[in-house]
């Protein structure tokens, strides 16, 4: 059994990441899914990104932060886009990290002020033509990851949605969705 903390995008903890982190507990994981919104969710994207403008980027990887400094160290780190940066952040510089998942996102590794710890495995999962990832330069933060970590999967699904995995979403692409969760549970059994 691994002990995760899932982070959510920027539409808010929706019913998709809460039946995406049920999924896992069925599975017998202990899952963690902190409401960085204080409850707020929003129908798209661009009002979930508007009021991260105004909450503030780094106050929402800091209420990240904050929210796993009551569990214990030994967590695998878990994002949805802009659950990413908190999940990156806390699996590269908190020592105990077992392992990282980073959906339709990765940050350059430099952010953080510190190399990749080598023996922290990461799966990052994207679409292969989702704008965000790809032209934003995820992507390439994602392959350069690839070249540091000791054990790390990038893993590209066909399609142009960003938040592919969330079931109350519009963008969700349930074939897309359907392997990304076997190969997050082959990962997590490992944990």
């Amino acid at each position: 059994m691994a002990e995760v903390i899932l982070y959510h995008h920027a539409q808010g903890l929706t019913p998709g990441v809460v039946a995406f982190a049920d999924r896992l507990r069925q599975a017998g994981h202990l899952v963690h899914t902190p409401d960085l919104f204080d409850g707020h969710t929003f129908s798209d994207l661009d009002r979930g990104m508007q009021f991260v403008k105004e909450l503030g980027f780094s106050e929402v990887i800091e209420r990240g932060v904050r929210a796993a400094d009551r569990l214990p160290s030994e967590l695998v780190y878990a994002g949805f886009s802009l659950g990413v940066p908190p999940a990156q952040k806390l699996a590269q510089t908190r020592p105990g990290a077992q392992g990282a998942l980073f959906f339709y996102s990765c940050v350059p590794v430099s952010e953080f002020g510190s190399a990749w710890p080598k023996r922290v495995p990461v799966q990052i999962h994207a679409m292969d033509a989702d704008p965000f990832f790809v032209t934003e330069g995820d992507i390439d933060a994602a392959r350069s990851l690839l070249e540091e970590a000791e054990e790390a999967e990038l893993f590209l699904y066909p399609g142009n949605q960003h938040i592919f995995a969330d079931s109350s979403l519009p963008s969700y692409d349930e074939t897309a969705s359907a392997l990304l969760m076997q190969r997050v549970l082959d990962f997590l059994a490992t944990r």
